[in-house]
Formats: structure tokens, sequence, C-alpha cells
């Protein structure tokens, strides 16, 4: 007497099918993953204001966001010195940002873009408080 076929899915099967479903929602996931990051609690600095008189800014809080154009300097103890490109009406500007000790463990570099919340401190001197790359 001739054996039937089995009409049912071997669970080794399904077994793969729903795996490689959980991958391909892993990976859709982190491939469309847009880092937008936002310090809503804090308004955008106004570059303009910023550049005629960073002192008068002083003791205020602000989100800026741009492209990492230099690292100027570095020391373990005083944290670095970058040059951050922001886009403004008037064309590109460049803007001096401290990024203090507590952020070494941070790697920065250059033609990276972030997003941070930086206090303007005595002098007119922008000092991150939040950085975030995006």
């Amino acid at each position: 007497m001739a054996r039937r076929a089995s009409s049912s899915l071997h669970p080794g099967i399904l077994i793969g099918i729903a795996a490689a479903v959980v991958v391909a929602i892993v990976a859709g996931q982190s491939l469309f993953k847009h880092k937008k990051v936002s310090f809503g609690d804090v308004g955008t600095l106004n570059v303009e204001d910023f550049l005629e008189n960073g002192n008068s800014l002083r003791g205020n809080e602000y989100s800026i966001e741009g492209k990492i154009d230099e690292k100027l300097r570095w020391t373990p103890s005083r944290g670095q010195i970058i040059s951050l490109r922001v886009s403004t009406k008037g064309g590109d500007e460049l803007i001096g940002i401290e990024i203090p000790p507590n952020f070494n463990n941070l790697n920065v570099e250059r033609e990276q873009r972030y997003a941070m919340r930086v206090k303007v401190r005595q002098g007119g001197i922008p000092v991150a408080t939040a950085v975030n790359r995006l």
C-alpha cells in the first residue's frame, strides 16, 4: 500500500519563516530610524544675535545644530573646543563651542552633524550641556 504525503508544513520551516520575519523587522527599524534630537524645552540659538553680541546672551540656554568643522583644542582636564559650522540665512557661520571634560568619553568627529544644548557663560562663550550626534 502506498503512503500518503503529509500536507502540513514541517515545524522547522515555520520557525525559519518566523525568524526571517523578526530579522527583517529589526533590520528595517534600524535602517529607517532617523535620529532627530530635539531639546524642546530651550529655544534655538539665533546665530546673528550671538555673533553680534554673544555676551548679551550669557546665562541662557539654547539648542544649536551643525556640522563639526574642526577640533580646535583638547585637554583631558579642560575638555575640548570645537568649531561648529551652522547654516544661517546669510550662509554658513562658524561658532566655537566648549565641550567640558565630563564629555571626554564622547568621540566628536569632524564632518559629522551634532545637536547641542549650550549655556552661554561670561564672555559670550557657549558651553555644551548636552551633545547628541544626528
